[in-house]
């Protein structure tokens, strides 16, 4: 392959790679950790079982791990872990366990298991109790923005966002 015609598939290929959402950075919030393997951790390494079904912040351990999409999830027991594996996204936070409410302004803020809420079998999370009370003046208006709001944002980077 001659030169001039290899940088210009190398330069495609980039602009394809940059311009892909599939290689997009940040759709997870993994800010808070990794694996000793490097792995992303997700949710803090929080029990995402025990969050979505009873609002429990249970640590989860390295012992009880699932690899999903890339991201580490801890679990703090084995019966959590196979919960998890069996329908991921049903325990899952929403976008990407970042805090709903800056979701609805446009943000990607860390999302706290400490500050979660459910809705209809749903899992979102705050950044904080100040965050979480101005949320609960009206949940459903925060959440119908969010979920509008999220398409906008799920594939840029937090540092674009700011």
């Amino acid at each position: 392959m001659s030169y001039p015609l290899k940088s210009i598939v190398l330069a495609s290929a980039a602009a394809l790679l940059i311009h892909n959402p599939a290689f997009a950075v940040d759709e997870y919030n993994v800010s808070k950790g990794v694996t000793l393997d490097g792995v992303p951790l997700g949710l803090r390494g929080v029990d995402t079982v025990a969050l979505s079904r009873v609002g429990a912040v249970a640590r989860g351990t390295a012992t009880h791990t699932v690899l999903h999409d890339g991201n580490a999830y801890y679990f703090a027991s084995k019966q959590s872990a196979e919960t998890f594996t069996k329908n991921p996204e049903k325990y899952l936070p929403q976008y990407g366990g970042y805090c709903a409410f800056a979701v609805a302004l446009g943000k990607k803020l860390d999302g706290d298991p400490r500050y979660a809420d459910i809705v209809d079998g749903k899992l979102y999370l705050f950044v904080n109790d100040a965050i979480f009370q101005k949320y609960l003046e009206d949940p459903q208006k925060t959440l119908k923005t969010a979920e509008k709001r999220w398409p906008e944002i799920q594939h840029k980077a937090v540092g674009d966002l700011l």
